[in-house]
């Protein structure tokens, strides 16, 4: 029995450390599938690592939100902008929200957070799920072109720390340390 928990835990553990996957199976008859798919290690670099080449521009997208108002990336031009890709029923993304909640408060005139939702089959949830969790930042909804835009979003949560002047300085795959996200957004705005 304790063998059980032990192997139970460990599992757990690791699920929520890398992020989640949305399997095809569940996937395969929802007509607007985002391709969710494969789990990426905990961090890594947009660009392919690449970003200092200056080809880093994020690419704007406008989508709507929970109540149907159109939201442009270009709207937070001049801000420090964290796109966090989530989804209602992915645990990692869960425990990752209070983080973000804190972070737009305590950075609430120079950082604005977005979060994309991913949810297809679950899309009626997110309004509620949004109100339970006491979300303090703006979620939208993602299309299949915003997805492929940023990189064909393999996993889940998946977050993009976007400078000032429009450019991903960022991309960590999987649920990230809140210390992590708050050292970049430091550095950004000088404070360091």
């Amino acid at each position: 029995m304790k063998r059980y928990f032990v192997v139970l835990f460990l599992l757990t553990t690791s699920f929520s450390m890398l992020g989640c996957n949305k399997n095809a199976s569940e996937t395969k008859n929802d007509q607007n599938n985002l391709n969710i798919s494969q789990t990426q290690p905990a961090t890594e670099n947009a660009n392919n690592g690449d970003l200092n080449s200056g080809n880093n521009k994020a690419p704007n997208f406008t989508l709507v939100d929970t109540q149907g108002k159109k939201v442009s990336l270009s709207d937070y031009k001049g801000k420090v902008v964290i796109i966090d890709f989530w989804a209602t029923w992915c645990p990692p993304c869960r425990r990752g929200i209070p983080d973000l909640i804190d972070i737009q408060k305590q950075f609430k005139n120079e950082v604005v957070v977005l979060g994309i939702s991913v949810d297809t089959d679950t899309k009626g949830d997110v309004p509620s799920f949004i109100k339970n969790m006491g979300i303090n930042y703006t979620v939208l909804f993602a299309t299949p072109e915003v997805v492929q835009a940023y990189g064909n979003i393999d996993a889940i949560p998946t977050s993009f720390i976007i400078d000032k002047k429009g450019k991903i300085v960022n991309q960590h795959v999987g649920l990230t340390p809140k210390e992590t996200l708050v050292n970049e957004i430091k550095n950004l705005l000088g404070k360091s």
